[in-house]
This record gives structure tokens, sequence and C-alpha cells, in this order.
């Protein structure tokens, strides 16, 4: 069961990261409250999961408590990933960026041009 809760706060979370549910919401032309929210999105559909697997409401309710709060510190992580991703982007591509505006900037230069 454990892994099925894990499962459900990963794409709640990373759904929600991804923007798949802002495209949604740009299609449909409807602001999706409760599934814009990674917390939210991630207690009801880990309530709703427990409940239609007939597990304990009270414990159910602790867990999906539980699994918003670890959604909250997931999507820290993934932005905290995300962050990390695009420095080291910048850094492999900003130099070869770079070279191919000094080469035009070198021809332009013998061309007697001013730039």
């Amino acid at each position: 069961m454990w892994i099925d809760i894990a499962s459900i706060v990963f794409v709640c979370v990373t759904m929600n990261h991804l923007g798949l549910i802002k495209a949604i919401e740009e299609k449909t032309d409807r602001e999706l409250l409760i599934l814009n929210c990674p917390k939210c999105s991630t207690f009801w559909a880990t309530l709703v999961y427990q409940l239609l697997t007939l597990c304990n409401p009270i414990s159910s309710l602790a867990v999906s408590f539980l699994a918003s709060y670890m959604a909250i510190w997931l999507e820290l992580l993934e932005g905290f990933i995300d962050t990390l991703y695009l420095k080291l982007y910048e850094k492999i591509y900003a130099d070869n960026t770079d070279d191919a505006t000094a080469s035009v900037r070198d021809e332009s230069d013998t061309d007697g041009s001013v730039s």
C-alpha cells in the first residue's frame, strides 16, 4: 500500500511541477482548484484511494495529511533539481554560444564593418 501512496504523491507533485495541470487549465478555460495545488491534489487523491481500498477512515485521514506534507518536500526537491539543471545547462551551453558569437564578431571585423 505504501508504494501506491508514494506513487500518488509523486504523480500529483510532478504533474504540477512540469506544468501539465496548467496546460489542461489553458485548454479547458477552467481553473482546477484542487488539482492546481500539489498538496491538495495529493491529500484528496490519497484519501480517495484509501477509502476505495476500504482502509480505516481515521488512519486514511492521517496518512493523507502525511502524504500532503511529504508533497511539500518533494515539490521543494524537484524545484532544487530544476535549478541545478538550469545552472549546469547554462555552464555547458553558454561556452558554445559565446564561441559562436565570437566567431561571427571576428568575421565581421575582417569585413571592415563597424560593430
